[in-house]
This record gives structure tokens, C-alpha cells and sequence, in this order.
């Protein structure tokens, strides 16, 4: 859905992470096709990175580079228009300029989540990928990071598609839910149906029920999605 947020659920070991690969054309599913933005990713990746990214708090940006310099250089590969310009409207909206001119290595996790952040938005993507954001992050840092996200959403129309173990999170930011089990979407719905599906208080209590098969809740109808991770991770 454009403009939306999408979150990707499962225990360890669903397949999360795989997808996530397979999306960006790092890995290559053993069997079907991966279509993003109408592009196969085994043929003609390239054409749909130029309009997708990718941020995520276990995959490090070089840490000897200032984070001015991490975003001119991954501008640059994105072929970022007006770059400089692109740049100091991410340091402002993300509060970077007191260390946007330091070393990554030298910056606290929080600093090193907006700087990632500020990488994945430097082409403007029409699809954002994030692995778990605001891991590890403190209560502030992840709410401001959750509210931006909300914000720039509504401003420009971007997708998401998010993987978290944090529910609450998945509560506030998502507008649609994938279950995943096994390498495979095994429900949907708005974090709203799910937890009425599974008679249940929260997310949480749904995602416990389907990480240990402990719910006799009925899947919702499958209705294919062409621009979802449809079908085995793996």
C-alpha cells in the first residue's frame, strides 16, 4: 500500500531476514521470482534499488568516514540530485548537526541509527526497508525515530516494510501485518483484526500465539499481493 507500513513478524528463524535479502536481490530464492516496483530482481536489479533502500542497526556504514561523507558517498551511488542540498535536509530533520561532521565510530547507537536512517532517505526511496530501527535504542530516541518515520510517510507517499520484535512498535507505526512461520506467510490483517482474530489483548499475545502454534485462530482469507513477499523465504 503506498504510503503505508507494512510489518514483517515471525520468531527467530521465520525468515525475516531472508526476505529482506531476497527483496534487495542479495540473495536469490531457490524456487519462483522476486518483483519489486515492478522490476525481477534476478534480471534487473539495479533499476529497482535506484528506488528502494535499506537501513538496519546490525549492517554497519564505514565507521572511519564522518557521517557527511557516508552520505556523499552513498548519494553519489544513488545518483542523488542536488546532493548537498539532500543532505543538510536530513541533518536538520533528523537533528544531525552537531555530529554530522564526526566519525561513525565515535557517535553513541542513537547517532548511529539517525545517521543510517539519514543513509536509507538520501535517494528519497518510494520503498524503505528496515530490520529491526530502533533496536537497542533508548525510549526517547525510538519514539522521536517512530514519529519521523509517521511523519514522512504522510509527507511523501514512501512504503515500508518492517521487521521488529517490538510489538509495540509494530502497534503504533503499522497499517498491515505478515505473519511469517517456516519461511511462509502464514496470516494478515491491521494489528487491529489480528489481535480480534486471536481473541487476544495485543500484539504481542498474537505474535506468542503464532511463534509457538498455541492458536486455534482461523488465518485470514489469502488474497495474493504481487508487491508482497508472498511464498517461501528460502
Amino acid at each position: 500500500m503506498p504510503g503505508g507500513v507494512t510489518a514483517l513478524l515471525g520468531g527467530n528463524g521465520a525468515g525475516k531476514t531472508t526476505t529482506i535479502a531476497m527483496l534487495l536481490g542479495a540473495l536469490l530464492p531457490t524456487s519462483g521470482s522476486v518483483h519489486m516496483l515492478g522490476h525481477d530482481m534476478a534480471r534487473d536489479r539495479f533499476r529497482a534499488l535506484q528506488r528502494m533502500n535499506f537501513s538496519s542497526p546490525y549492517v554497519d556504514l564505514p565507521k572511519k568516514l564522518t557521517v557527511r561523507e557516508n552520505l556523499r558517498i552513498y548519494g553519489r551511488l544513488y545518483g542523488v540530485p542536488a546532493l548537498e542540498k539532500r543532505i543538510a535536509q536530513l541533518a536538520e530533520e533528523l537533528d544531525l548537526g552537531e555530529f554530522i561532521d564526526r566519525g561513525l565510530g565515535k557517535l553513541s547507537a542513537g547517532q548511529q541509527t539517525r545517521a543510517s536512517l539519514a543513509k536509507s532517505l538520501v535517494n528519497a526511496p518510494e520503498l524503505l526497508l528496515l530490520d529491526e530501527p530502533t533496536a537497542s535504542l533508548d525510549p526517547d530516541t525510538a519514539d522521536r525515530i517512530r514519529a519521523y518515520l509517521q511523519d514522512y510517510c504522510k509527507r511523501t507517499g514512501m512504503t515500508i516494510l518492517l521487521a521488529s520484535h517490538n510489538m509495540k512498535e509494530v502497534e503504533r507505526l503499522c497499517d498491515n501485518v505478515l505473519m511469517m512461520k517456516r519461511g511462509r506467510i502464514v496470516d494478515r490483517g491491521n494489528p487491529a483484526e489480528l489481535v480480534a482474530r486471536y481473541g487476544r489483548k495485543d500484539m504481542e499475545e498474537v505474535f506468542l500465539d503464532v511463534a509457538r502454534g498455541t492458536s486455534a485462530a482461523a488465518p485470514a482469507p489469502h488474497h495474493p499481493d504481487p508487491e508482497s513477499p508472498e511464498g517461501e523465504a528460502a
